[in-house]
């Protein structure tokens, strides 16, 4: 669906995006991480046809964004975007912006089905200047969704959620992945990705440091475990690389039966990212 090879571009001295490689499969939710200034934004425009490149090779749905032209019309018309921000037709009521936007696809989702799927069911008949920033983010979302696209990006799509509202979210995604829609996401919740991502994609000043599953991310998979445990003199804890399981029968046979505030822990998501992040700058 995406094919990225030696993706560069820059803002004068600065490399924004620095030969960039990069293939994403049909049918996957694709996370790209990275903090503020890494150059997520900057790929995912070039992506979407937003904005141009200095050097490398692109094809998103087998089209180079960077044509323009009547094959651009059809290519845009199978993919949908939900971008950071956005002010458009402020003055509609969410039904109404919705169906107006709807008219630019051939293949439209049905609008009552996605004002319900997105949760603004309450809020159809608001104006689009009187949602709350969240509202307003899953108008955005369903924006991005009424053309039935075959290709999703979603930059940051849950900012300004409230927990059962980012859960809702989830649900909607893992639905268009079982549809068969494939899903370019950007966020700064790690769980998020771990929740969503068949695989993620960590970038830092401009370079894809590694791309990997949740799962073995930075080498998750062999990372020290934690067990931590409490016995007569407080909190314990202990470090095993490989074998944790042999811990817990030591401890089991020490107490006999229930081992209290027993715990065991390898590093989250968000603790590998941070490490990769640090050891790039």
């Amino acid at each position: 669906m995406i094919q990225i090879k030696g993706l560069r571009k820059s803002y004068g001295s600065l490399t924004a995006v620095d030969s960039l490689d990069l293939t994403i499969e049909q049918g996957e939710i694709f996370a790209l991480l990275g903090p503020n200034g890494a150059g997520k934004t900057t790929t995912v425009e070039i992506l979407e046809g937003y904005r141009s490149r200095d050097e490398g090779e692109v094809s998103v749905l087998g089209f180079d964004p960077a044509n323009r032209g009547d094959v651009a019309n059809a290519w845009r018309d199978r993919i949908g975007i939900v971008l950071q921000d956005s002010a458009d037709g402020a003055d509609l009521t969410v039904e109404e912006s919705i169906s107006h936007f709807s008219k630019y696809y051939s293949k439209r989702r049905d609008l009552d089905q996605l004002i319900n799927a997105v949760g603004l069911e309450e809020k159809r008949k608001s104006r689009v200047h009187n949602l709350s920033g969240g509202q307003r983010r899953r108008l955005d979302v369903a924006l991005g969704l009424v053309g039935t696209p075959e290709l999703l990006f979603l930059d940051e799509p849950t900012t300004g959620f409230d927990p059962e509202a980012r859960r809702a979210f989830w649900d909607l995604i893992r639905t268009l992945k079982e549809d068969g829609t494939t899903i370019l996401l950007t966020t700064h919740y790690l769980d998020e990705a771990e929740a969503l991502a068949d695989r993620v994609g960590v970038i830092a000043q401009g370079k894809l440091i590694e791309v990997a599953t949740p799962a073995t991310l930075g080498g998750r998979e062999e990372a020290l475990a934690t067990v931590s445990w409490r016995d007569q003199s407080g909190l314990l804890r202990e470090e095993s690389a490989l074998d944790p399981t042999s811990i817990l029968r030591r401890l089991l046979n020490d107490f006999q039966g229930e081992v209290p505030a027993l715990t065991v822990k390898r590093p989250t998501l968000e603790e590998i990212y941070l490490r990769m992040i640090g050891e790039a700058k």
